[in-house]
């Protein structure tokens, strides 16, 4: 019983207290609390490489407490939002970053500039939100030219009237009663800690029970790079904390909120050619083969590629929302059309620019760029790259939808591609990707009336380098180079760098970049030098800096690329076996190796030693001995090396007498032949003829000893 009495007195106290709060929550002047709670999470997939990612917003709905009479300085609180990596916005002037926070959600009532707000996107709007925004820089104001946030925009008053109980409009509504003195969009101050900052005294008023208050922080960017891949299944998180402090009591029911999950946002990888030192490649109308990129139509054959994949979808981003006019006559305008504002609050713009109430606030410095780094380039070698690469949907070569809800095709003037592309920005870079040398640009083509045809949408002479696929009965034809870019280069390293000119944020795409490989040969001064080129891929511009800069660019990456193999020239080679020779028991063996590089099909002639590498047995040693190979002067193409074991012959080859085994002859030119004759002395009883065997590829199929491509297997 004695229990019972105490847990009534207890229930009885509670109740009290719990009347005089709503009590209080209710009475002008009464005290009361204000309650936020978190708004359900939207946090974003952001890519590992990237130390500026914009992650999701931290948004709080909050309730309760007593709003602010009429004619009374609303209470102000410091806000401070801590992240669990270091926060990478943009630094402004006196101490502000751009990271924003804005109150109830306002919606603009214009574009930046004055023009007009695009009807899309439009959020379903919250009753009685402000109408307009106007930012904030609150305490000192006046940062970063902005006249129209003078010192003390933070000072504002209510519109509560506690004999009515009624509200005489939103306080932060720039149309409403406080009128010019009404601010809704605040700046942050950076702090000392690099994984926080601070919007000071900001003006809070509580919303009583008539509604509630949205506090929404946004622009915010952290350093994924440092958060790093998960090693299992669940991604790291990137989380956020919020705290206040000031004269408002606001109580925070879950201070904590993912937003954002960190995946890998670029895969690479590549194909790796095999070239040969002795055949011109590319350069037309002096031998060899491909086409001629050094020539004005600036048609070539491609040689390796290297394939850029998203992560996810939407990891390949614009700097802002694709809102373009439905056909583009000129593929720059994707790049150098001044965009329309991303000026709606919590709207999702799949770019990597943020909210933009104002100029100056949001906007990235470029969209998401990629860099190709070509390594141990040789001497004599000329790289090309298509201006434009066409991005498909990943393993499909099927076109994605770049501009949702747009049923029209959005590159009209892209031979009627509609898919999204990349463009090339740049012939040459440095290391991190900050260009040297910017790439040109040729428009003529695009701008063509019905260019290109349903059946070919990359037309002859078309610049753009298409998938080459055929989906749904259509033919996307691989794009010649015409229209190509040389690349420029610092010793052996050559750079290009792209940028996405458009892209589906909602299918996983990739860009295969073709790559074209020129030079003319030169074997007597070995140019271009025998060796393997490398090439490594990544989102640029690169940096190590990974905390809140006012200078850096927005998007900057970490360099997590790996070198892999693009294409390695090998010195020409022709290699024969002849499986039986001999000059013993009497018998003799007569041989003849061919250098057929002059013919009447434009092979560059090729002329080189022939080193004969002897297994078997002399004279008094056991079998097999070591022979010491002989090498011959150099054999003219058209001509031949003649000799016999048992005399020697031409080109400074001596006797092998008694020699018994087989030999292989390996040349220093392409397209060998060879023919042994065995027979006895004088050759009036016995004897054979046959071809050597080739040892080289015959068309890149069958057994392949020395990996170099030749004519034939054997005979």
């Amino acid at each position: 019983m004695a229990d019972f009495r105490k847990w009534l007195f207890a229930f009885a106290v509670l109740a009290l207290m719990l009347g005089a709060s709503t009590a209080n929550a209710q009475i002008p002047g009464g005290g009361g609390s204000v309650v936020c709670g978190i708004s359900p999470a939207n946090p974003t997939i952001v890519s590992q490489e990237n130390i500026s990612a914009l992650v999701g917003d931290f948004v709080l709905i909050c309730t309760g407490g007593t709003p602010t009479p009429t004619g009374t300085q609303i209470p102000q609180d410091d806000i401070t939002l801590t992240l669990n990596q270091n926060i990478t916005s943009r630094l402004l002037a006196g101490g502000y970053i751009d990271a924003l926070l804005t109150i109830d959600e306002p919606y603009p009532t214009a574009g930046l500039g004055g023009t007009p707000n695009p009807s899309a996107p439009a959020p379903q709007k919250v009753n009685g939100s402000p109408t307009g925004q106007r930012v904030c820089f609150s305490v000192t104001g006046g940062a970063v030219g902005n006249a129209s946030s003078p010192t003390g925009c933070n000072v504002m008053n209510g519109l509560f009237n506690p004999a009515t109980f009624l509200f005489s409009g939103n306080p932060y509504d720039p149309a409403g009663p406080n009128g010019a003195a009404a601010y809704n969009v605040f700046v942050a101050h950076a702090t000392a800690n690099t994984g926080q900052v601070t919007w000071l005294g900001v003006p809070i008023d509580a919303p009583g029970t008539a509604g509630s208050r949205v506090i929404r922080m946004t622009n915010i960017r952290a350093n994924a790079c440092g958060a790093g891949l998960s090693g299992g299944l669940v991604p790291t998180a990137i989380t956020g904390v919020v705290s206040f402090n000031g004269g408002q009591t606001v109580l925070v029911q879950q201070n904590s909120q993912t937003l954002a999950f960190v995946q890998q946002g670029l895969l690479v990888s590549s194909t790796n050619a095999s070239l040969v030192q002795c055949n011109n490649l590319n350069v037309g109308g002096i031998g060899g083969i491909g086409g001629n990129f050094p020539a004005s139509s600036k048609v070539g054959v491609p040689v390796f590629s290297v394939k850029l994949t998203e992560g996810y979808a939407a990891s390949f981003k614009r700097k802002t929302a694709a809102f373009l006019p439905s056909v583009i006559t000129d593929v720059n305008d994707a790049n150098n059309t001044t965009p329309l504002p991303q000026n709606v609050p919590g709207f999702n713009y799949n770019s990597e620019s943020g909210f933009e109430p104002a100029a100056g606030f949001g906007a990235a410095t470029q969209g998401d760029r990629f860099l190709l780094v070509f390594n141990n380039v040789p001497t004599g070698v000329s790289l090309w790259v298509p201006q434009y690469v066409a991005l498909t949907i990943n393993g499909t070569g099927v076109p994605g939808s770049p501009v949702p809800g747009n049923g029209a095709p959005v590159n009209a003037g892209l031979g009627g591609w509609t898919g999204g592309w990349l463009e090339l920005v740049a012939s040459s870079s440095d290391l991190n990707g900050n260009i040297t040398s910017v790439a040109p640009t040729s428009t003529a083509a695009f701008n063509n009336t019905g260019f290109g045809t349903a059946a070919n949408p990359f037309f002859a002479v078309s610049p753009f380098s298409g998938p080459g696929s055929t989906v749904g009965g259509v033919t996307y034809a691989a794009g010649p180079f015409l229209n190509a870019v040389a690349l420029s280069g610092t010793g052996s390293v050559f750079t290009a760098v792209y940028e996405v000119a458009n892209a589906d944020p909602f299918a996983p795409e990739a860009a295969n970049v073709p790559i074209g490989v020129s030079f003319t040969s030169n074997t007597a001064q070995s140019i271009p030098a025998a060796g393997q080129s490398t090439v490594t891929a990544s989102f640029a511009p690169l940096s190590t800096d990974m905390v809140a800069s006012a200078t850096d660019s927005i998007p900057r990456w970490c360099n997590r690329s790996t070198a892999t193999n693009a294409f390695k020239i090998n010195v020409c080679t022709c290699d024969l076996l002849f499986p039986f020779i001999t000059n013993s028991a009497g018998f003799d063996t007569g041989i003849a190796i061919a250098n057929t590089t002059l013919d009447p099909y434009g092979t560059t002639p090729q002329q080189g030693t022939i080193t004969l590498n002897f297994y078997g047995s002399l004279p008094g040693t056991p079998a097999p001995a070591p022979i010491t190979p002989q090498v011959s002067a150099a054999v003219a193409a058209g001509t031949e090396l003649i000799f016999t074991l048992s005399s020697g012959g031409d080109h400074g080859i001596t006797s092998e007498v008694g020699f018994t085994g087989y030999m292989i002859a390996i040349a220093q030119f392409q397209f060998c032949h060879g023919f042994a004759f065995i027979s006895d002395l004088g050759a009036q009883k016995l004897a054979e003829g046959y071809l050597a065997i080739q040892l080289d590829a015959y068309g890149g199929s069958g057994l392949n000893r020395t990996g170099i491509l030749g004519e034939v297997q054997g005979h």
